[in-house]
């Protein structure tokens, strides 16, 4: 049981749009042990998400009136979010000299894998990147982070 996950924008929109892996997100926000964190950036990328959905005609503008509240609230209570650093930009600089990564993904996976180091280094157990995008998942997994994917998950 994940009871400490970081979810990239990939997998956090899943709770708010009906979609592949959807369920699994849910599940696992919903688990009364999980501590769920994500990254300042993921503000920014859900509200381009969700905006471009409502443009598409896959989201009605009263629906996305509701998505883009409900994701306000939860930024602002539910998940612990963490800011953009220094150390972060620093950090996804590296990364993403080591392996082929778009620029948002870099900040993700270092905002993550950071608070990886930090949780370990503190005696607690190692959290879990979520994240529904197969390549972003095999750089983190080759960066050491256990991950999982809710698209594997119909």
């Amino acid at each position: 049981m994940v009871t400490v996950a970081y979810l990239d924008t990939s997998a956090l929109v899943k709770r708010y749009i009906a979609e592949v892996g959807s369920g699994r997100v849910r599940a696992l926000l919903n688990a009364p042990t999980t501590r769920a964190f994500t990254s300042l950036l993921t503000a920014v990328e859900g509200t381009c998400t969700f905006a471009r959905r409502r443009r598409e005609g896959m989201l009605s503008p009263e629906d996305h009136g509701h998505v883009r509240d409900a994701f306000d609230y939860d930024l602002k209570y539910r998940y612990r979010v963490l800011q953009i650093e220094q150390t972060v930009i620093d950090t996804a600089r590296h990364m993403a000299n080591r392996n082929p990564l778009r620029a948002y993904d870099a900040v993700q996976l270092a905002t993550a894998w950071l608070l990886n180091r930090d949780l370990v280094d503190a005696g607690q157990p190692p959290l879990t990147f979520v994240c529904a995008d197969d390549r972003l998942i095999d750089v983190a997994q080759a960066e050491g982070l256990l991950t999982d994917n809710p698209n594997h998950y119909p």
